[in-house]
C-alpha cells in the first residue's frame, strides 16, 4: 500500500499544480475590467472639458451638474478667436515648441553618440555631473539665469527661451546615450575601416537607427515647450509675444472666469499635441521599450 501511494502522490501533486481552464480567461477579463475602469478615469475628465466648452454660463452652474450639454453652444470656440488673439499665441507657441524640439534633436544627439561611442579623460565623471544635473530644482537656477538672459538683451526675446535648447539638455542626452549603447559598436568598426570619420558614422548609421529614440525625445520635448507657462511668463512681456499657455491664463481674473472659452481655448491648443502623439506614436512606444539601462 505505502508503495502505490508513493507512485501515486507525483500525479497528485502534477493534478493539484495543474490551473483550473476557467482561471485564464477569468484572469484576462478580470485584466481588461482593470484596464476598462482606468481609461474611463483617465477621459472622464477630458469628457468633461469638452462638455464645459458647449455650455453656457447658465448650464455650467446648474445642480445637479448637467453632463450633456443642453443646448451644444459651438460659438464658443469662435468667441475664443474674437476676445483673444488665440490665433497669434498659437502660432507664437507652435514657432517656440518646434525649434526648441530641433535644438534638443541636434544637440542632444550629438553629445550623446559622444558619451556613448568615443573615449576622452574624463567622459564618465562628466556624464554623471550632466544625469546629477537633473536633481536640481529649476527654481534654483531660474534666478541665475534669468539674469544672464538679462544682461545678454533677450528679455522679452523668443531667444531665451529657444537658445538654452540648442545647448544640450541632461534628458536627452541621457536618453539618447542609451539607446546608442544598444547599436552593436562593430556598425561602427567597419564605416571606419570604410574611411568614414566619426560625423559620417553619426549622421549615417547612427541617427537613422535611432528613429524612435529620436521620436521620443521629439515628443516629449514639443510637449514640455507647448504647455511652457512659467518660461514665457519671466522673459516674455510684449502681447505679440504670448503663447497659449498665456493666453490661457487671460480667461481667469479675480472676480470671474470664463470656463466655457477657457476649456474651448484648451481642446483647440490640445490638437497639435494629440497629432503629433499619433503621427510618431509607433516610434514612440519603441523606443520608451528600446532605450534601456546600459552602461
Amino acid at each position: 500500500m505505502s508503495q502505490i501511494a508513493e507512485e501515486r502522490a507525483p500525479v497528485a501533486r502534477r493534478l493539484t499544480a495543474r490551473p483550473l481552464r476557467w482561471q485564464g480567461p477569468a484572469r484576462r477579463v478580470l485584466a481588461h475590467l482593470v484596464l476598462l475602469a482606468g481609461s474611463v478615469t483617465m477621459i472622464l475628465p477630458f469628457l468633461w472639458m469638452v462638455s464645459t466648452a458647449l455650455k453656457g454660463d447658465q448650464a455650467l452652474l446648474a445642480f445637479p451638474p448637467q453632463f450633456v450639454p443642453n443646448p451644444v453652444l459651438w460659438q464658443t470656440f469662435a468667441e475664443v478667436f474674437q476676445v483673444q488673439p488665440f490665433a497669434l499665441y498659437l502660432g507664437n507657441s507652435f514657432f517656440y515648441a518646434v525649434l526648441a524640439t530641433l535644438g534638443q534633436l541636434a544637440t542632444c544627439s550629438m553629445a550623446a553618440y559622444a558619451f556613448a561611442r568615443l573615449r576622452f579623460a574624463g567622459r564618465d565623471v562628466l556624464f554623471t555631473l550632466l544625469v546629477a544635473s537633473l536633481m536640481i530644482p529649476y527654481q534654483v537656477t531660474m534666478i541665475p539665469v534669468f539674469i544672464v538672459m538679462k544682461y545678454l538683451g533677450w528679455i522679452d526675446s523668443f531667444a531665451a527661451l529657444i537658445v538654452p535648447n540648442w545647448a544640450g539638455g541632461a534628458f536627452g542626452t541621457f536618453l539618447l546615450r542609451q539607446f546608442f549603447l544598444t547599436i552593436p559598436s562593430e556598425l561602427m568598426d567597419a564605416a571606419k575601416i570604410d574611411g568614414s570619420n566619426y560625423y559620417g558614422i553619426l549622421w549615417r548609421i547612427y541617427l537613422p537607427l535611432a528613429g524612435p529614440a529620436l521620436a521620443t525625445l521629439g515628443v516629449f520635448t514639443f510637449m514640455w515647450a507647448w504647455n511652457d507657462l512659467l518660461g514665457p511668463l519671466i522673459y516674455l512681456n510684449s502681447p505679440d509675444h504670448y503663447t497659449v499657455s498665456i493666453g490661457l491664463a487671460f480667461f481667469q481674473s479675480r472676480r470671474y472666469t470664463v470656463w466655457g472659452q477657457m476649456m474651448a481655448g484648451a481642446l483647440i491648443s490640445l490638437l497639435p499635441i494629440i497629432v503629433l502623439f499619433l503621427v510618431a506614436q509607433k516610434y514612440f512606444v519603441q523606443g520608451i521599450a528600446t532605450t534601456g539601462l546600459r552602461r
